[in-house]
Formats: structure tokens, sequence, C-alpha cells
């Protein structure tokens, strides 16, 4: 008769040791991928938010006459600027926001031009580059003409998306 001792062989061991490693990078590689799209959704609700707050300025401007200055944290009462502000700051915690001079320029860590803000009397349009875009090297823009959209440009003074 043989004596059989319990337990798992080595063999048995290092199989379920490499499968356990295999689905863990699995699983990893999908953690990122969804980090990703959850701080693209992040970036896009702060900044189609500023939509209704810079209605508001507007109608703060001595009855609805303009959108100069919604940009600026100098602004005044209502005016857009934290919300763009905590859209790029999801991409990076010290970033500052360009202004009307400033084109956009794509960054998924938040260097400078990566998120901008301009504005005119007739109008206003902000953009942050997102991490995981469906077009490469482009951004969520709003502007005050109520478009929201993903597009890899806004020029210097523009206050209209994508162009």
């Amino acid at each position: 008769m043989k004596k059989y001792s319990k337990g798992f062989t080595l063999i048995e061991l290092l199989v379920v040791i490499a499968i356990i490693g295999i689905l863990s990078s699995v699983v990893l590689a999908s953690l990122n991928t969804a980090r990703s799209k959850g701080s693209d959704a992040a970036i896009k609700s702060n900044i189609s938010n500023a939509r209704s707050q810079a209605e508001l300025f507007y109608d703060s401007t001595g009855g609805g006459t303009s959108y100069d200055n919604v940009c600026l944290s100098t602004g005044g009462a209502n005016n857009i600027n934290p919300q763009i502000l905590a859209a790029g700051k999801i991409l990076n915690s010290g970033i500052t926001l360009g202004t009307d001079a400033t084109g956009f320029t794509y960054n998924a860590a938040g260097a400078a031009g990566s998120a901008v803000c301009h504005d005119s009397a007739t109008g206003w349009a902000a953009i942050v580059s997102l991490k995981n875009p469906n077009t490469a090297s482009s951004g969520w823009c709003v502007d005050s003409t109520g478009a929201g959209k993903e597009t890899t440009t806004l020029t210097a003074n523009s206050v209209t998306c994508g162009s």
C-alpha cells in the first residue's frame, strides 16, 4: 500500500500563482482605463456646469449685456473661473488657467495651455484636455452658444469651440 501525504505539489502551486498573476494584471489594466474615463467624466461635468454659471454672470452685468471677464477670478460674482479651474486641477493640482491670448495646447498632464477660458462681450469658450480622448490630442470644450464637444482646437481669443 502506498503512503500518500496531504498537500499540493510544487507544480500545482506554481500554476495557481501564475494564474493569479495573469488575472491581477488584467484587472489592473482595466482599472487604469476606468480611472482615466472617470477623470474625463469629472472634467466634462465641471466644465459643462460652467454654462449655467456664465448665464448668471451675463444676467448680472447691467441687465444682460456682456460676458466680458466671465473667465477671470476677479470678474465679479458668478464668474466661471472656479469651475474651469476645478476641471483643470483633475489633470494637475498646480494648473493655471490660460486667458484670452492663450490658445489650447493638448496635454493630459496639465501643462500650460491645457486648460483655457476665453471671453468677450458677446461670448465665451472654455476647454480642458482629456486624459483619454476619443480623438487624439483633444479636450472638452463648451461655449456660450451651447456647444459641448470634444475638439482639438480653441485658438487664442476665440469664443467658439473648434475654431
